[in-house]
């Protein structure tokens, strides 16, 4: 088993549904890595929030394998986000984006955490992603998240992080966008030739695409009666996904797919719930009953 680094953000988010809100919820794409990750491994958090960020929010991380040295506490007031669903959740407006502290945000890695083996790059500055492996001693592993204001943005400083990454995590759109392909086999074989030999497509509620070497695995979305709130769910995907592999020791094809498998289980969870709410209240078991549920929800026998 091998502990896991992962730096983003810490954030409060205020969520509207066509059947519910939430308001000022504690959020950000590292607490819901964090939070999903520890159920498989050691989390070593890298983040920044302000002085309105009190003991009672931190306590979402309490009694989990999160070391929290690295979480920065500087004056000012924490990120926030706002932003309201449509009626089949595939489509999201934001009312609102407040990066306050985190806008000077500065990764600096305590001594500590240097040495970590897998590390998460949640979605960042790709400019603050390099400076992040910068300070990183020889990873095992690193993998990436990004996104489509940084696809346009910042091209040159996303290739750079590409170069240096084994897996990269996205949605099919921001793959579309990235590559200048449609289809998403050919996507997929044109990100990979920019570095990243792992790349992980989300497809929201149709599930995920994979590719290793020349290889594809293809996993469904768990089939539910109840979603409330999609947020965090690519983030919960991505802990779920980085903790297993940590945990298991090996980088073989089966422990790969399992992967995928494990971050998905998760991520059906994340979604039945505004903000970290049904992860907060996950048990162990739960989370192997529903890993039970996707194995017969996938499996055949051979024709």
């Amino acid at each position: 088993m091998h502990p896991i680094l992962t730096v983003g953000s810490v954030a409060f988010d205020s969520i509207k549904t066509p059947f519910g809100e939430a308001s000022r919820v504690v959020g950000g794409a590292a607490t819901y890595f964090s939070i999903a990750a520890s159920f498989f491994t050691d989390v070593r958090l890298v983040a920044v929030v302000g002085d309105d960020f009190t003991e009672e929010q931190t306590q979402v991380f309490s009694g989990r394998r999160i070391d929290l040295t690295g979480l920065q506490r500087v004056p000012g007031e924490t990120f926030r986000w706002k932003g309201e669903y449509s009626f089949d959740f595939n489509t999201r407006d934001t009312i609102y984006t407040h990066l306050n502290v985190f806008d000077q945000f500065r990764p600096v890695l305590p001594e500590s955490y240097r040495p970590t083996p897998f590390v998460f790059l949640a979605n960042i500055h790709p400019t603050l992603q390099s400076e992040v492996l910068d300070q990183v001693h020889e990873p095992r592993f690193v993998a990436a998240d990004t996104m489509n204001f940084w696809i346009e943005g910042t091209p040159d400083e996303l290739r750079k992080v590409l170069g240096r990454v084994d897996a990269l995590v996205i949605n099919d759109e921001e793959a579309r966008e990235l590559s200048g392909e449609a289809n998403l086999v050919k996507a997929a074989r044109a990100i990979q030739r920019m570095g990243p030999e792992l790349l992980i497509i989300k497809r929201g509620e149709y599930g995920v695409l994979m590719t290793r070497d020349r290889g594809f695995f293809a996993a469904p979305a768990m089939p539910l009666e109840e979603v409330s709130d999609p947020t965090g769910a690519g983030d919960t995907f991505a802990g779920g996904f980085m903790g297993y592999l940590a945990s298991a020791g090996e980088m073989t094809d089966t422990v790969v797919t399992r992967a995928i498998i494990a971050g998905s289980a998760l991520a059906s969870f994340a979604v039945e719930d505004f903000g970290l709410e049904r992860l907060l209240r996950l048990t162990p078991d739960e989370l192997q009953d529903r890993l039970a549920e996707f194995k017969r929800l996938t499996h055949f026998e051979a024709l």
